[in-house]
């Protein structure tokens, strides 16, 4: 039984490629506190849990004969880092990174130095925002007050210096796709910026699940077949399960784990979610 009072009929998904590389630049240490987030946030939102740069160089060395196409850095909020800009740049000298932000600390100014930095390297800076709908007032009702206004002002900034944007949406109102990003490209529209289906990656809203359920396998691609995290503590097996026990793959890349139980209600909404839920479509990065 497990602890979210759901048997699970476990069923075990292995490591296929090493194609995509998290790194939890730090746990709790966040800007915002939105009422839907999986993470389990403290009283005290000033957790100093930084990832060392050391265990960063590590972890790139160790994983340099892999088929990575993209590391992504991920948090809580990745950019609170204050090395962030020196681990940027250094996994830039080896693929393509994607940030994972909720795109407060995105202005003109960072934006302009953010594609300086892409211009150093011969691989892509991605951006991945949140939005939960179209709508302000129902989108920073769970989220948190001002994030809507923050993520369209990022997408403005970025857009400028012509990053490649992710627009990752919740699908937490349970709306169609189709209207979802009909209503987004509506809003862009209307600050001249160009956007079709390929800027948008929308997921079904993960709830903890109550009733009785029993994971079956199905054809669809997990992120745990071609993704690991690294984070402060270890190698966990996805985003969601980064820091719990029942992810852990390993200490560090040298000798880790290919093989994870789907055991968690959060494996469950894997599975039912129709694409890979944290991982991006490579084709988004440069030639």
């Amino acid at each position: 039984m497990a602890a979210e009072n759901t048997l699970l009929c476990a069923k075990t998904c292995i490591l296929k490629e090493l194609n995509n590389l998290f790194i939890e630049l730090t746990e709790k240490n966040c800007n915002q506190h939105c009422k839907q987030c999986y993470i389990n946030f403290p009283i005290n939102k000033n957790v100093k849990d930084f990832i060392s740069i050391d265990k960063i160089k590590e972890a790139l060395s160790d994983t340099e004969n892999e088929k990575i196409n993209c590391i992504y850095l991920t948090g809580a909020e990745p950019m609170t880092h204050p090395d962030f800009n020196s681990i940027l740049r250094l996994c830039l000298e080896k693929t393509n990174v994607c940030i994972c932000t909720n795109g407060s600390f995105i202005n003109e100014k960072k934006a302009r130095f953010l594609k300086k930095v892409e211009n150093e390297s011969e691989y892509s800076i991605i951006f991945q925002l949140p939005l939960n709908h179209y709508n302000e007032i129902k989108n920073d009702d769970i989220r948190s007050r001002g994030s809507f206004r923050q993520v369209i002002h990022a997408v403005k900034y970025l857009n400028k210096y012509d990053f490649n944007i992710i627009l990752c949406i919740t699908n937490f109102y349970k709306e169609s796709k189709k209207q979802l990003i009909s209503e987004f490209i509506k809003i862009f529209e209307n600050m001249n910026i160009k956007f079709d289906n390929k800027n948008f990656k929308i997921n079904e809203w993960w709830e903890p699940v109550n009733n009785i359920e029993i994971l079956e396998k199905n054809s669809q691609k997990l992120d745990c077949q071609n993704s690991r995290i690294l984070t402060s503590k270890g190698i966990y097996a996805c985003t969601f399960l980064a820091n719990d026990y029942r992810g852990r793959m390993g200490t560090d890349f040298s000798n880790y784990s290919k093989k994870v139980q789907l055991e968690t209600s959060f494996c469950l909404n894997c599975l039912k979610n129709k694409e890979q839920m944290f991982a991006i479509d490579k084709n988004l990065f440069k030639d």
